[in-house]
């Protein structure tokens, strides 16, 4: 059986990384409640999808307004790395042209959910040394801010990369490799710019493989508390079959968390060394 799933679970630190709709002068951050009643704020996936691609350099698919903003019908994975890994919907104004066309994205994301409960802490803003050049009134903003730690998910269909039915298009396996390793690069170091701030997405605790399944074995399978990772719960994951005995890897920032003697356990290998393990598997698999 061919182990063509690659996914991956990672946390990292970061503080008030995407913010929805505000109210009157509030900046409100996204936001939801778990069944314990306690609110947790996220970063959408859509918004760590729109900082991959940038940081990617394949932000370049050419959009046409069709009622709703989508990719130009004329587009190919062959030209543009983005529909090839994260999907496309492509609609014709003409009717001799074809009918609607849809790829699946073969790179899924996970909201990235805070693993600490939000405590409505506000930031008050005001634009002090602008109203001062100019002798006028200052206004005051209020901002919602939580930094805490982030998990989230990527899963890749191995076997799905470079190839589209619809348009019979089927590239090399050097490129296939190519893009697959530039997306994980990508992620290793990836950043969020937003109000002024650069924030460090890369992870500080991160566990996967290529596996026989397309399972993202560990989505929702990491928690926290007290800044400690619940140990037990990755280990229940990683002995629950052969599939993830045998496979999974995991990678820390040691000392990053309170119990990193117990994290110690897992064998883990420095960040690094689990990305480079993930490219020589993506290497060995397109091969």
């Amino acid at each position: 059986m061919n182990r063509d799933g690659l996914t991956f679970s990672m946390v990292f630190e970061a503080q008030s990384a995407n913010y929805g709709e505000g109210i009157g002068n509030i900046s409100q951050l996204k936001k939801m409640t778990r069944a314990d009643g306690e609110t947790y704020t996220y970063i959408s996936r859509q918004a760590i999808r729109y900082n991959i691609v940038r940081q990617m350099h394949c932000d370049n698919t050419p959009v046409e307004d069709a009622g709703v903003a989508q990719f130009a019908p004329k587009t190919t994975i062959e030209e543009y790395p983005e529909i090839d890994l994260f999907g496309y919907m492509k609609t014709s104004s003409k009717k001799s042209e074809g009918e609607q066309k849809t790829r699946a994205a073969v790179v899924r994301l996970s909201n990235a959910v805070s693993l600490e409960r939000y405590n409505s802490d506000l930031d008050f803003l005001t634009n002090m040394g602008l109203a001062k050049r100019a002798n006028i009134n200052n206004a005051i903003a209020q901002s919602e801010i939580h930094n805490t730690f982030y998990a989230y998910s990527i899963t890749i269909d191995l076997d799905q990369v470079g190839k589209d039915n619809n348009d019979n298009i089927f590239l090399p396996n050097e490129e296939k490799a190519r893009r697959v390793k530039l997306l994980l690069e990508t992620v290793q170091f990836l950043y969020r710019d937003i109000k002024g701030r650069r924030e460090n997405l890369s992870p500080i605790f991160i566990v996967g493989g290529v596996y026989q399944r397309k399972n993202p074995y560990f989505e929702g399978r990491i928690a926290l508390h007290q800044e400690k990772l619940n140990v037990d719960m990755i280990k229940a994951v990683i002995e629950s079959c052969e599939d993830t005995k045998e496979h999974t890897v995991v990678g820390y920032l040691n000392g990053k968390l309170k119990n990193s003697e117990e994290i110690s356990t897992l064998n883990p290998v420095s960040i690094g060394e689990f990305f480079q393990n993930l490219k020589k598997e993506v290497e060995e698999y397109y091969a």
